[in-house]
């Protein structure tokens, strides 16, 4: 096996990975990842083929994401993906980032904890299936309008304290892919909520998602669901939020599959969580 730094070329093999695994990510969000940590993603080959991957982000050097960690079936058993988290946990620890977090399923979490990942908060994934007929019935029932600079710079500012760190750069990167998706609700010119979400290869994603109240937590829920114009949307909740799971379910949501979210190191920029209903996604944080 060959460990080595990955690259814009490697996007296809790692498409192919992703594809096997049922995962939604496209290839914007691999080269999220490359553009954000150039010499933080790594690819493991056999025979000169990619056959695991692992992508590294640091947010304001606070604390670094770990994700996309993906191995070819054909190749599990060699000790492939444990030795590709060990890269990214090297690679991290000698940028003396002192935190590092990630979103782990069942399967994975006894590795991570073996490699010193401790839980901090559980997280549910819940999925929305349309069917045509539903489709057709909602198409075109609402418009977009645009956001201002002003509010955008509030949403940004607010994440910086609901997040722990600056994730503007990934946020802005949102917004341009989708900006339908992108929005905010003030009252008394105080942000009470906002929303972003991105297309994905199967489904539309919904994240992250905040709200200060259950009012405007169903408002943005309702404006994505009925912009979105696929026939599978996902949002990954916060299990300890009481609001989101009771609107999920009331829009015709179920649970799909339970993650913890686990840190190693020094949690000192934990956010603020407590209005905070869904997580931008497991690979991003």
């Amino acid at each position: 096996m060959h460990l080595r730094v990955m690259t814009k070329a490697d996007i296809c093999a790692a498409q192919r990975l992703r594809e096997i695994a049922g995962w939604n990510q496209t290839k914007i969000d691999w080269e999220r990842f490359l553009e954000a940590s150039e010499s933080g993603c790594f690819v493991a080959e056999f025979d000169d083929k990619v056959c695991g991957t692992a992508a590294t982000i640091s947010f304001e050097n606070r604390f670094a994401w770990v994700g996309m960690v993906l191995v070819d079936p054909a190749y599990r058993g060699r000790g492939i993906g444990t030795r590709l988290l060990e890269q990214t946990i090297e690679y991290l620890d000698a940028r003396r980032i002192p935190c590092i977090k990630l979103d782990a399923t069942p399967q994975g979490k006894p590795l991570y904890e073996k490699l010193g990942f401790q839980p901090e908060y559980e997280i549910e994934r819940w999925t929305l299936r349309r069917s045509p007929l539903q489709m057709t019935e909602r198409s075109g029932a609402h418009t977009h309008q645009g956001l201002s600079p002003e509010l955008l710079e509030d949403i940004f500012e607010t994440d910086r304290m609901i997040f722990g760190a600056d994730r503007s750069f990934l946020l802005k990167s949102l917004h341009q892919q989708t900006p339908d998706f992108t929005a905010g609700i003030k009252r008394e010119r105080t942000l009470q909520g906002y929303t972003f979400g991105r297309k994905g290869s199967f489904a539309d994603h919904l994240g992250p998602w905040m709200a200060n109240d259950e009012p405007t937590a169903h408002r943005l829920l309702e404006r994505f669901v009925t912009l979105s114009l696929r026939d599978v949307l996902i949002v990954d909740h916060l299990k300890s939020n009481s609001v989101a799971e009771p609107l999920l379910r009331s829009f015709g949501f179920s649970h799909t599959r339970p993650l913890t979210r686990m840190y190693r190191g020094d949690n000192a920029h934990p956010g603020r969580v407590e209005n905070l209903c869904a997580i931008l996604g497991p690979e991003f944080g």
